[in-house]
């Protein structure tokens, strides 16, 4: 600051002299100064006043173009009249030799003829008028800008287009924003006039709005401005286009751009739009709608621009410009920034003052943006010191005033909208003069006690014995005593003067109360001389001084300073290197340093030693600001801190992928993919954008990529294929990379895009929640997820839902209404709607509360509601809560109800559950079961809404109960085929894959001895052929699903119906086909005679005869076969103890056959065994045949017929027990059964039985039913040759023929071809070729599996050999039993004589 201190007045020891001076001023009175303005308050004889000088006109910014004249207006008040200067960039202008620029009367600068060229612009820039006042001081202006337009320059020009009749139309031409305002455009070369429909905007555009014919021709815009001759832009052709009455796209011609404009300008926010029909302009701002048609300030111009006049700063904010044609809008948004140049709030105030006083000059601005504020001394800037200082953001303080701080202090504010000035005058009053009473803020609180005007009297003399109490570093304390002439010294006060040595400004502080003789001075430096004195002051004015106090501050401990140029620049993503440099300031060596450093966001400061003067810190977190300062440490202890420097580490890839991927079938052809960011701590820099990688499901190879450049969080992929399966996978990208990728999440398009041919179904669900003057309402869409919806329609209204319709859009799922009224019946109707129409509402109602209950604003209801399948019966329940912060804990007192049901059946209520979790675990429920789950949280008396709904459907489970209403009934016209029907069960538990029909005449037997007819899942009936009749059987079924199987169900009884009579001559036997052929002799019936009944008595002896010869017949062969036994096959008997089989006896071609009989110990069932007469007989599915005298047996001759015998057991021995059931033919159709495991590929020959098994199943029956006794009853024996070729013989388990079902023996056949009955064809296991002929074994069941759930399989049966391989295969096994199986036989056989003997006797 300019200006030196003046000198200060010596003191007069003797009050006298005081009083002369006093005398002689008012004798004289010096007078104001001349035509000086009234004071603000009569200072009285002796004070100065303040004196009127200001600006009357200050200059404004100037925009001249290149050629021309400029006038800079300035013009001051004072008395005299001052001298004008001018200032351009700061530099004074000497006017005098410039023969342009000249100084006007008024004080005016005129510049001629400016200049401005490329490389020469000496005109432009920034100018301030200068007003100076000899004796009084200087002030300056506000700053004003001189733009000069440079040469005008065509950004674009205008460009050939065209235009429908009654559309608009934009031509573009764009210069150099200083010329914009000289613009002007010609039509064909001819002025063309600016109207209503034909505007320009600012940027120098035309606007024809309404085009018409005689708007079409060549246009051209033409710049006047630049101080040259007009610039001519290119010619551009606009056609005028017929109406072509098809409707074309609404698109933006011109579109708004984001504006700053200054409070009180103008401007023009420009929106042009094209389409057919011609589209309509309306305007928003921050989305509510603009009414342009009330207000003066806001019209519109051709084609729908904006124009605002005089703008204020309540004009700020966001304007939409919303196109619409037909039933298609556009919309286009701009922000507009409204700034206003600086504005004085508080002016500073003009003061008196004395010598070595504080004073504070308040000034308070305010604009936008925030003005920059500096003070102005005398047209010279204060630079903040020791003595000058800003305070209190803005105002000026001045410490310790000395007579050359008079004058003009200007507060002086500028932003980027502009500058203004205010001042005020400082005036300096000798220490003889009383300041004028003036507001009380402008001095500080020291200098603020003896203002009081002087009256005469004695002055006290100086206090005695001044000495400093207490000398610190910073402060010192000094205490005196009264003055002589006033020992009492209760009504004095004191001021304390001091100054630091070698400096003239002088500072005073004063007792704070009369009587207080002591003072404290703070703020003072260390180790620094300052110089002390003390005066009293009385009523009548300020005493004697007391003689100067020489007192030094004492020296401060050296500690170091803070480090200069501290610096902290990254290294990498996880590492800052921090540099500083030595102390300035301090005693002794520096020992070490500490570094301390704090991570953004935290509290936690942490410190390193550091011994250099550079540390590099690893560890650190990506991308995350820390703050860092340095404290040096000397032998005193810890120094000065540095300021902090911050600093971010440098960013990385991200290392996490994005959260919350999902996927959103839009169509047959879309999908699209929505994300959010990955968690802040692990984006490690900016995301700059996400690359989406997509694939079909069934080609995995073919991977295309997709970016997306920004903070998007969705986007649609298009283009994709119908009803085909995508996966899609998401990654975050920095600058560095990418990074890690979701898993891939899979959709599936639509076979066929969203039906909008009708109106949508009802929604799914409505739920209303009342408050007092509102109630929320939540719904979930119509479960027909194929029909388009657009919407939704909310009606509600106090009785009827008519009163007052909302329509929301459809990815809504909740609304509050509002404004309703406390204590009042409401009617709610939901209805959705698209294209078509509205579809059927779902109708609710609901009491709001009444106003005098307090309503607690409802909480916001958990997100992100998954059900995860843990069981049949388990399903977990997660959520997130967006009312807690992000780590989602819970430290309050809130609870989560979780509620769930099932939509089958359709009333089923809701259970409820409580959590104090983010998850539940809900457990009981049903299999194989869709159910939906939503949460609400409560937290005191708060609670949400219910969230969105979750569905989850339960694992499958075996079936828990059996099939329902079984039911057994006859087949009408066939006695021997029953109809089981059934019902599934009513807990399944799943899809139904299957069923098990059991049967059996013995409900008491073992399951496995069951006979059983697996039956596929779809079907609820079965047919069951060829039972017994009159004859009692049990049935059982089992049903099965993907788990297992489930529960048999009770046995239900049936009888078969007794025969409906005897088959007479020629007649035909019940279920026998039309073409059935009786035997050659023997009876037709198994009951009886063809032409009479038979006495029972003749009956019983027939019987007993045949069982006495056929159980002689047996023993003898056995004993002739057990001479005969090999040790093999004593090895196969006993691997297969449990198998059952035909064996054929070794006969001569010459004996009669006589007919076999199947002897079972338990239940004495006589049978005849038949083998198939047709060597390769036709496969079939129909039923097996269940009785015995279906076929008349034969042999290849009449003496050739070979012996059957089958095995017999006890019914739990082995599941072979089942052939106790039903008697078999030799000739069976194929039936399907479970099995156990596959037989060998090998080739095997025909075998010689109706019933053979393969060491391998025999093997697995022997394992799962072991015989108790250790032995069977007898075992099949095959040929040596069969019995060396391997363990996979195929064999067929078939349903054996219930007891007692014919004891009618057959005659023996006469020799010749073999009869055959065609209605019921039998399939063989291995078709016969020729003799040896080798066949590939075909799949057979193991017998120890009949009664569990296996896939079924065809099992088939081998027709009977030629003669010569049986009688071969029958010399081979002549022998087969052991003497102890013989002993065993023999025992059973005598058993079954008693049987018989007590039946004959009966």
């Amino acid at each position: 600051m300019a200006a030196g201190r003046g000198a200060r007045r010596p003191r007069g020891a003797a009050s006298v002299w005081l009083c002369c001076l006093l005398l002689l001023l008012l004798l004289l009175g010096r007078p104001a100064a001349a035509g000086g303005g009234p004071a603000p308050q009569s200072p009285g004889a002796g004070v100065r006043t303040f004196t009127p000088f200001h600006f009357l006109v200050e200059p404004v910014d100037t925009l001249s173009v290149r050629g021309s004249s400029v006038i800079l207006n300035c013009s001051a008040y004072s008395e005299p009249l001052p001298k004008i200067e001018w200032k351009k960039d700061g530099t004074f202008l000497n006017l005098v030799s410039d023969d342009r620029r000249q100084l006007l009367p008024d004080g005016s600068l005129f510049i001629s003829n400016v200049v401005h060229s490329k490389h020469n612009k000496p005109d432009e820039g920034y100018y301030q008028c200068v007003a100076t006042v000899e004796s009084l001081g200087t002030i300056v202006s506000r700053t004003a800008k001189l733009t000069v337009a440079g040469l005008p320059r065509f950004i674009s020009q205008p460009e050939p287009s065209s235009a429908y009749a009654g559309n608009s139309a934009v031509l573009n031409c764009e210069v150099n924003a200083d010329l914009a305002p000289f613009v002007r455009w010609e039509q064909d070369r001819q002025p063309l006039l600016l109207d209503d429909r034909v505007a320009k905007l600012p940027s120098g555009a035309l606007v024809i709005s309404n085009v018409t014919e005689a708007d079409g021709g060549l246009y051209r815009c033409v710049v006047d401005g630049g101080g040259g001759p007009p610039k001519f832009s290119d010619e551009a052709e606009l056609k005028v286009l017929a109406d072509p009455e098809v409707p074309s796209d609404l698109v933006f011609l011109k579109q708004p751009p984001s504006l700053v404009r200054a409070v009180g300008q103008s401007v023009v926010l420009p929106c042009v739009a094209s389409g057919l029909p011609a589209p309509t302009i309306r305007w928003l701002k921050n989305e509510e709608a603009l009414d342009t048609d009330s207000s003066e300030r806001l019209v519109l111009l051709a084609g729908g621009s904006l124009e605002i006049s005089e703008v204020t700063q309540d004009d700020a904010g966001t304007y939409s410009c919303v196109a619409g044609s037909g039933n298609e809008t556009i919309e286009a948004q701009a922000e507009l920034t409204v700034q206003a140049p600086p504005e004085f709030l508080k002016r500073p105030a003009s003061l008196y003052a004395h010598e070595s006083m504080d004073i504070v000059f308040e000034c308070e601005v305010t604009g936008k943006p925030a003005p920059t504020v500096k003070w102005v001394k005398n047209g010279d800037v204060v630079i903040p010191s020791d003595y000058f200082k800003i305070v209190k953001e803005h105002n000026l303080q001045v410490l310790g005033l000395v007579k050359s701080d008079e004058g003009f202090y200007q507060c002086i504010a500028e932003n980027d909208v502009g500058n203004a000035q205010a001042g005020a005058q400082l005036v300096i009053l000798e220490h003889d003069v009383a300041i004028p009473t003036l507001p009380p803020t402008s001095l500080t609180s020291a200098t603020t006690d003896h203002l009081a005007p002087a009256t005469t009297g004695p002055l006290p003399s100086a206090p005695r014995d001044v000495v400093a109490s207490l000398v610190s570093t910073r402060f010192i304390k000094l205490t005196w005593r009264t003055p002589a002439s006033d020992p009492q010294g209760d009504s004095l006060t004191y001021s304390v003067f001091y100054t630091k040595e070698g400096t003239a400004r002088e500072r005073v502080e004063n007792t704070s109360r009369p009587g207080e003789m002591q003072v404290t001075i703070q703020n003072l430096m260390p180790a620094t001389v300052y110089i002390f004195r003390v005066t009293a002051q009385n009523r009548h004015g300020s005493g004697e001084s007391s003689a100067p106090l020489r007192v030094e501050t004492q020296p401060e401990v050296q500690l170091p300073g803070p480090a200069p140029n501290i610096r902290a620049y990254a290294t990498s993503p996880t590492s800052i290197t921090v540099t500083w440099e030595t102390p300035l300031s301090g005693n002794g060596e520096i020992q070490n340093y500490k570094l301390y450093y704090l991570e953004k966001g935290t509290d936690k400061e942490q410190d390193i030693d550091v011994s250099s003067h550079s540390y590099t810190l690893n560890g650190l977190k990506k991308h995350t600001e820390y703050t860092f300062r340095v404290v040096a440490y000397n032998k005193h202890g810890p120094g000065v801190s540095t300021q902090d420097v911050t600093v971010r580490t440098l960013s990385d890839v991200p290392s996490a992928a994005p959260q919350n991927l999902s996927l959103e079938v839009r169509n047959s052809k879309s999908i699209v993919v929505h994300w959010q960011p990955p968690p802040p701590a692990t984006q490690n820099g900016l995301i700059s954008g996400y690359k989406i990688r997509y694939r079909k499901a069934s080609r995995k190879s073919d991977v295309t990529e997709t970016l997306v450049v920004g903070t998007q969080l969705s986007q649609l992929i298009e283009g994709l294929d119908r009803g085909t399966e995508y996966n899609f996978r998401v990654a975050a990208l920095t600058i560095n990379g990418t990074g890690p990728a979701t898993d891939w999440l899979s959709a599936e398009t639509f076979e066929s895009d969203l039906d909008e041919t009708r109106v949508p179904e009802v929604p799914s669900s409505l739920h209303v929640r009342p408050l007092v003057t509102s109630i929320v309402v939540s719904w979930t869409p119509p479960e027909n997820q194929n029909i388009v919806v657009r919407g939704y329609a909310i009606g509600y209204g106090i009785g009827s839902p008519h009163a007052q319709t909302i329509k929301v859009d459809y990815k809504q799922r909740y609304y509050t209404i509002e404004n309703l009224d406390p204590s009042s019946h409401y009617v709610i109707t939901l209805k959705a709607f698209n294209h078509v129409g509205e579809g059927i509402p779902l109708y609710e109602s609901a009491v709001t509360r009444p106003h005098t209950v307090p309503d607690p604003t409802p909480m916001m209801p958990p997100v992100g509601v998954q059900a995860s399948i843990l069981s049949h019966d388990t399903v977990r329940v997660t959520w997130a809560d967006n009312s807690l912060p992000k780590h989602q804990k819970i430290t309050d007192s809130r609870y989560y109800t979780v509620r769930w049901k099932t939509n089958i059946p359709a009333n089923t209520k809701y259970k409820n559950a409580n959590a104090t979790t983010l998850s539940y675990l809900v457990t009981g429920l049903k299999p194989n079961t869709l159910y939906e789950f939503s949460v609400m949280v409560t937290k005191g008396r708060r609670s949400s809404t219910w969230s969105m709904t979750a569905h989850g459907t339960t694992f499958e489970l075996v079936p828990t109960s059996p099939p329902k209403d079984v039911t057994v009934v006859s087949k009408e016209g066939k006695p021997r085929t029953i109809i089981v029907n059934w019902q599934p069960p009513s807990e399944a538990n799943g899809k139904i894959t299957g069923y098990i029909i059991y049967y059996s005449t013995d409900v008491n037997a073992e399951i496995h001895d069951w006979v059983i007819e697996p039956v596929v899942g779809n079907r609820l009936t079965h047919q069951i052929q060829e039972l017994t009749l009159d004859t009692p059987y049990y049935f059982k079924i089992q049903a099965r699903n993907s788990k297992g199987m489930g529960p048999m169900s009770e046995a239900v009884q049936f009888r078969t119906p007794k025969a409906s009579g005897s088959a007479g001559k020629g007649s035909r036997l019940p279920d026998l086909g039309s073409d059935y052929k009786p035997p050659v002799s023997g009876s037709n019936s198994p009951h009886g005679s063809p032409t009479s009944p038979l006495d029972s008595s003749v009956l019983l002896v027939l019987i007993v005869s045949v069982g006495v010869v056929t159980i002689v017949a047996v023993v003898v062969v056995a004993v002739f076969c057990t001479r005969r036994t090999t040790s093999h096959q004593k090895k196969k008997r006993a691997a297969c103890k449990s198998v059952n089989g035909s064996h054929k006896y070794k006969g001569n071609a010459k004996d009669v056959k006589p007919p076999d009989l199947w002897i079972h110990h338990e239940r004495l069932e006589l049978k005849p065994i038949a083998k198939s007469p047709d060597p390769n007989p036709i496969m079939t599915d129909t039923p097996i045949p269940r009785h015995s005298q279906d076929t008349t047996p034969a042999g290849t001759s009449s003496d050739g017929s070979t012996h059957q015998r089958r095995n017999s057991y006890r019914g739990h021995e082995s599941e072979d027990s089942m052939s106790t059931l039903a008697g078999r033919r030799s000739m069976r159709p194929k039936m399907m059964m479970p099995f156990d495991s596959q037989p060998p590929q090998q080739s095997v020959r025909n075998t010689p039985s109706t019933d053979t098994m393969p060491a391998s199943s025999s093997q697995t029956c022997c394992a799962d039913h072991q015989d108790p006794e250790g032995a069977t009853s007898s075992s099949y024996l095959a040929s040596s040759q069969e019995e060396d070729s391997g363990q996979g013989l195929p064999t067929a388990h078939v349903r054996p023929s219930h007891p007692l079902k014919s004891f009618a023996v057959p005659a023996v056949p006469p020799p010749g071809p073999p009869t055959y009955d065609p209605a019921l064809p039998s399939t063989p296991l291995l078709s016969q070729q020729a003799l040896n002929h080798h066949l590939h074994a075909v799949k057979t069941a193991s017998i120890g599996t009949l009664g569990r759930s296996r896939p079924p399989m065809p099992v088939v049966v081998p027709s009977a050999p030629e003669v010569q391989e049986t009688t071969r295969m029958l010399e081979d096994s002549e022998s087969s039993y052991e003497p102890d199986e013989l002993t065993k036989e023999m025992a059973h056989l005598e058993g079954l004589m008693k049987d018989l003997n007590a039946i004959t006797t009966a």
